[in-house]
């Protein structure tokens, strides 16, 4: 048996290790979360509620162009199939197989023919109205405003990646007060390419004259975000916030915004 002495020696180079140890993790925890400069957020579905301010577009369209009346039914079932048509169209154009002003109107133009109306003047006219008044709506997700201020305070340069129209998501961002946290704002217009391809983020990464390595792309889109990153080499935050089925490998998945803070 070993003198009181020593054994309280032991101790207390056994407790000097485990604090070194403990500090070295938190070292090492810091070292991860100050090596992004450029966080990349995706706007819709991600910060932007999309859905919500959607269906309330949709109801005021509805009503403005008396579709009640023109044998569609109820408001539930239009939003339902719409819902449907703009889903497939928009992963048709993600991929490249139709163009942004068709996506606009053949969403519209498909969700009157399963009502057997057939009247693609109607269907253009419908789809102007909603990108009119889209934009204007300003529901965000909880905690988006908390968030971007708490990481704007930690000096971290915030942009944009959307495959959202141009002129429709700059008019979202400012009916919505978004603007202000954003450097630079990149469409699928603007860049001639879309997400998940990865000349969109390697043009991003080039406007905001950063590092792929020092950047991080955060979206609730497996395919178009977080495919679209491990596609440019870029670490991604998976924002889950319908608890979806997870296929791909995000670096992070959280899901609330609050949880960036633990990340970053």
């Amino acid at each position: 048996m070993l003198p009181p002495v020593i054994t309280i020696f032991f101790i207390l180079i056994r407790c000097f290790c485990n604090t070194a140890n403990l500090n070295s993790k938190a070292d090492n925890f810091k070292n991860t979360t100050l090596k992004y400069q450029h966080l990349f957020f995706d706007l819709d579905h991600t910060l932007w509620d999309f859905d919500a301010n959607a269906e309330e577009s949709l109801a005021e369209l509805y009503d403005f162009f008396q579709l009640e009346a023109k044998a569609i039914g109820p408001f539930n079932k239009f939003y339902s199939i719409y819902l449907n048509h703009n889903l497939t169209l928009w992963s048709r154009f993600e991929k490249g197989y139709i163009t942004t002003e068709e996506l606009k109107w053949r969403r519209m133009w498909r969700t009157l023919l399963d009502f057997q109306i057939a009247d693609e003047e109607l269907a253009k006219d419908m789809s102007e109205y909603f990108l009119e008044v889209l934009p204007t709506k300003k529901k965000v997700f909880e905690y988006t405003f908390e968030i971007l201020n708490y990481l704007t305070e930690k000096k971290y340069a915030l942009h944009l990646i959307t495959n959202g129209f141009e002129k429709t998501q700059r008019i979202k961002l400012e009916s919505s007060g978004l603007t202000k946290y954003f450097k630079n704002i990149i469409t699928s217009e603007i860049s001639n390419s879309v997400k998940p391809k990865k000349e969109i983020f390697e043009y991003a990464v080039k406007k905001a004259n950063g590092k792929i390595e020092e950047s991080i792309m955060i979206g609730d889109n497996l395919n178009a975000d977080i495919l679209g990153a491990k596609n440019a080499g870029m670490d991604s935050v998976f924002v889950n916030h319908i608890n979806a089925a997870c296929g791909e490998e995000p670096t992070y998945i959280i899901r609330h915004l609050k949880e960036l803070e633990r990340i970053l």
